[in-house]
């Protein structure tokens, strides 16, 4: 093994700065990855320009990481092997001690880092992971396309499987970009009605071609209005956080219908009461998901053929990377490579 190995850190808000650092020992309940790639996400913007400057060494981002274990810690359980191919997601790892854990809703665990942002993450060469946060990475899928699904593909599939929705139902989809063109490939492929709904045509064949039945221009339709003329959607899921485009679906929504959120933003929802109350709707938060809940994500989409669009570029091209994300400038998700396979 190297004693060094490369990582881009945010050397100060905004910032990304290529390092090397000395190759670290897993502690007890950990492992040390050797990351062979990294998918670049929306909220990585978060992590890289609101970072502390006064972290030491400071935070390497990137959330969804795919490689394969190189070191075991004490006390890390029988299932993990050295060589073994692993992912870590936004969670990092539940604690297993919280309330939440007790319940076995690991997922809101109390005591759990979020990768990238309180513990060092993906864009590295390696990176020491929490036990509890591992996923298993099936054979079948690269470590390039696997890695958008940890973060982009459970946040949609756990979503679709949150809403209420049944086969044949109408499901829209507000938002065509990193999480909505996995959202409508796996609710194509759960047998919905699928709507897609984004602002411009540019973007209408696209949606379409990735599983869409409908394509609405909410620039050009109102599209609470076409949701209705189809019957109402059972679900909307926004990948989203501007409040005003998403409050205007509620009005689109089937009696007894949810909006499910996937975008989060500190701007209120203002929600009518008659609508939900009259029509029993519902409004649902949701979160990416559990490790097993992953292993789900990943076993679907071998399955059921979904795999993300992504485009590719090397470690040390993490700064034009991010920008392109950033901009907007890709179709669909940025992976990072750490060329160690």
């Amino acid at each position: 093994m190297k004693q060094t190995y490369r990582a881009m850190q945010v050397s100060r808000p905004g910032v990304l700065e290529l390092v090397e650092r000395p190759t670290p020992a897993p502690g007890t309940g950990e492992v040390l990855i050797a990351v062979e790639a990294c998918g670049i996400c929306g909220a990585d913007i978060g992590d890289i320009e609101g970072a502390d400057p006064a972290l030491q060494p400071p935070r390497v981002p990137g959330h969804e990481v795919v490689g394969r274990i190189v070191a075991l810690g004490e006390h890390t359980p029988g299932i993990w092997k050295v060589g073994q191919r692993v992912g870590v997601g936004r969670l990092g790892g539940h604690c297993n001690e919280c309330p939440q854990c007790r319940q076995g809703r690991f997922q809101l665990c109390q005591n759990q880092p979020f990768v990238g942002a309180s513990r060092d993450g993906g864009y590295a060469e390696m990176m020491l992971a929490r036990v509890t946060g591992l996923v298993s990475i099936p054979e079948q899928l690269d470590a390039e396309e696997a890695a958008p699904i940890l973060c982009a593909g459970i946040a949609t599939f756990n979503a679709l499987k949150k809403s209420g929705a049944q086969a044949g139902d109408t499901v829209a989809i507000l938002g065509i970009g990193g999480l909505g063109h996995m959202a409508l490939q796996y609710a194509r492929r759960m047998g919905f009605k699928v709507i897609a709904i984004g602002r411009g045509s540019d973007i209408a064949q696209d949606a379409l071609d990735l599983g869409a039945h409908v394509y609405i221009d909410s620039r050009a339709e109102d599209a609470a209005a076409v949701l209705q003329a189809h019957g109402g959607a059972q679900a909307v899921m926004t990948t989203v956080s501007n409040a005003a485009a998403v409050t205007a679906l509620i009005d689109g929504l089937a009696p007894t219908g949810r909006l499910v959120m996937l975008g989060a933003d500190k701007d209120p929802l203002l929600v009518s009461s008659g609508r939900l109350v009259a029509g029993e709707r519902g409004v649902l938060g949701s979160i990416t998901g559990t490790p097993y809940d992953n292993e789900k994500t990943l076993g679907f989409s071998v399955l059921a053929g979904v795999r993300p669009r992504i485009e590719t570029m090397p470690l040390e091209q993490a700064t034009e990377a991010y920008q392109r994300m950033k901009s907007g400038d890709v179709k669909f998700r940025m992976v990072l490579t750490m060329g160690t396979r």
